[in-house]
C-alpha cells in the first residue's frame, strides 16, 4: 500500500480536509467524498487523545492518511499522536532551522531524532512487530511539515526545507498576515508575494508546498504538493449559501 508520504514525495496532488475536534462524521463523510487525508487539528481545537484515536481510526478505516496538527513546540504530544497512528505532524509557528531540526527530532527515532519509542502502541500495532520493522517502517512514513508564519519563517524557508526529515512546509497566511501587521490574511499583497517566493523554494529544494485555502479555486492555483481545504471556512460558506432560499420568488 502506498503510504501518505510516499503519495506527497511523488509529487500527486493531494487534497485533504482540516478539521477540529469532535468531528467524527465528518471524518467518514471527507473519506466516502473521496479526500485523499485529513488534518486533525490539535492547535486550535481540543487536543483530547480518546477522541483523535477515533478520528485516526475513521481515517485509516476509508483509506485516507492522517495528519494532526500539534501546538508549537510539544514533543510529549508529537509522541502521542504518532503512537496513535498518525501519519505525521504538522508543527506550527517554527521560524529558524533549529525549530525545524526540534519538530523533526520530536517525530523520528534516532539516529534521526529523538522520539521515545515502544511497539506495543497502535503505530506499532501492540507490538505485533518487531523493533526493527517499527523503526524502519516509521522512518518510512512519518511526515513532517512545519508551518511557517512569519515573515523570518518564510525568509529561512530554503534553509528549512534543506533540514533532513522535513517532508514539505505550510505557509500559515492568517498568522503571516497578523505578523505583518495587516488585517486582510491571504488576499493581501504582501502575504502573496511570501506565498511565491516560498513555493520557489521548495521548488529550489524538490520538495513539495503543502497549502491551505477554502475554494476549488485556489486549490487548482496552489503549488504543486498537497491542498488542505479549511472545512469550517467550506461549510460556514456552503450554510450562508442555503440561505438564499428566503430571497427565492414567492
Amino acid at each position: 500500500m502506498t503510504t501518505l508520504k510516499q503519495r506527497l514525495r511523488s509529487g500527486e496532488r493531494l487534497l485533504g480536509g482540516l478539521l477540529r475536534l469532535p468531528s467524527e462524521t465528518l471524518v467518514e463523510m471527507a473519506g466516502v467524498a473521496g479526500l485523499d487525508f485529513v488534518v486533525l487539528d490539535c492547535e486550535h481545537g481540543p487536543a483530547d487523545l480518546v477522541p483523535l484515536q477515533q478520528h485516526l481510526v475513521a481515517a485509516q478505516a476509508h483509506g485516507m492518511g492522517a495528519l494532526v496538527r500539534v501546538g508549537a513546540a510539544e514533543p510529549a504530544l508529537v509522541l502521542r499522536v504518532l503512537d496513535l497512528g498518525a501519519d505525521g505532524v504538522i508543527v506550527p509557528h517554527v521560524d529558524t532551522v533549529e525549530q525545524a531540526r526540534a519538530a523533526v527530532a520530536a517525530a523520528h527515532y534516532p539516529p534521526l531524532g529523538q522520539r521515545g519509542f515502544a511497539t506495543y502502541s497502535r503505530a506499532g500495532r501492540f507490538g505485533a512487530r518487531s523493533s526493527a520493522e517499527h523503526l524502519e517502517t516509521a522512518a518510512e512514513t512519518t511526515v513532517v511539515v512545519p508551518m511557517l508564519e512569519t515573515p523570518e519563517a518564510c525568509a529561512a524557508a530554503g534553509e528549512i526545507l534543506g533540514v533532513p526529515g522535513v517532508d514539505s512546509v505550510l505557509v500559515g497566511p492568517a498568522d503571516l498576515a497578523v505578523s505583518l501587521g495587516l488585517p486582510g490574511g491571504a488576499a493581501e499583497p504582501a502575504v502573496g508575494r511570501a506565498l511565491d517566493a516560498v513555493a520557489a523554494a521548495a521548488k529550489s529544494a524538490d520538495k513539495p508546498m503543502t497549502s491551505i485555502v477554502g475554494t476549488v479555486d485556489q486549490a487548482r492555483q496552489a503549488p504543486p504538493g498537497a491542498v488542505i481545504y479549511n472545512l469550517a471556512h467550506v461549510l460556514l460558506h456552503a450554510l450562508g449559501d442555503l440561505t438564499g432560499a428566503r430571497t427565492a420568488d414567492r
